[in-house]
């Protein structure tokens, strides 16, 4: 560690859209970093016009621009750990890509597909880029089950279909697939493996429907605990219980959707764990 970075904390780094309501994107991750005891920095590919009811609008960066955001920041300030989120076009993708491969750090890949409101926020082009270029780059890959669909064509109706989903998944090559099993009924239960070890993450689902911001907010929380130096199953348990404490929390904001709460620890007086 150099002497400019000695007394910083963690560094971590997202490279994804900008949600301008505040729950999702770029903004969760920052927020999620800060409560985790984190450095949060960013590199923004998009920018959305959104709010709780969906997404009026979105505006990709040129990739000259995102390349240079990210260059600007890792090779001048360092990062511990990178996590993706919305990058919209196979273009954005694989210089995305490109990056990562080059960086010493482990990368979170959240393969945004979609949003909260069922918005796209990935051009179906990109899908073969992201299979092809991104999770093979990546330390933890973090699909909702539609964003399984959307990438391996396997549709999970329960619980028992989420070791054939994981599979398909690692296929890609992600040293590691945590397949988020929220879209079931029941128990909101998350499946990490690696192909050979298995970790079932269990939580109770809350009746909230404030819960806008959630995979976004997993991903941070896994970065940020990478960073820290904790190993990938301790890293993604610890997120688990971050986020269900964010969804408990979560709050009405407009007409529609609210957020998760990315303060609640911090409001309770609880420290980062």
């Amino acid at each position: 560690m150099s002497p400019a970075t000695s007394g910083a904390p963690p560094r971590v780094l997202t490279v994804a859209g900008s949600d301008s309501g505040g729950g999702a994107g770029i903004q969760a991750d920052l927020k999620t970093m800060l409560a985790l005891g984190v450095h949060g920095m960013s590199v923004v590919t998009a920018v959305t016009a959104q709010n709780s009811l969906g997404v009026q609008g979105a505006w990709e960066l040129p990739v000259e621009a995102v390349r240079a955001q990210y260059r600007s920041v890792v090779d001048d300030i360092g990062v511990q750990a990178v996590k993706t989120g919305m990058l919209a076009s196979a273009e954005l993708v694989e210089a995305v890509a490109e990056l990562l491969a080059a960086t010493d750090a482990p990368v979170v890949v959240d393969p945004v597909g979609v949003s909260k409101h069922g918005d796209p926020l990935l051009a179906a082009s990109a899908l073969d880029s992201v299979r092809t270029r991104l999770l093979p780059v990546a330390t933890v890959a973090t699909p909702n089950l539609d964003e399984v669909a959307q990438l391996t064509g396997v549709r999970v109706e329960s619980e028992a279909g989420m070791r054939e989903a994981a599979d398909a998944v690692l296929a890609h090559g992600p040293r590691w697939a945590l397949i988020k099993g929220g879209h079931l009924p029941g128990e909101a239960v998350d499946l990490l493996t690696d192909g050979s070890q298995e970790h079932w993450l269990r939580a109770p689902r809350y009746d909230n429907r404030h819960t806008h911001g959630t995979g976004c907010t997993l991903a941070s929380a896994i970065a940020s605990h990478l960073a820290r130096g904790r190993t990938v199953p301790e890293a993604v348990a610890a997120a688990k219980e971050y986020v269900t404490g964010a969804i408990a929390a979560g709050f009405a904001l407009g007409g529609g959707i609210g957020p998760v709460d990315h303060g609640w620890a911090l409001r309770r007086g609880t420290p980062a764990a």
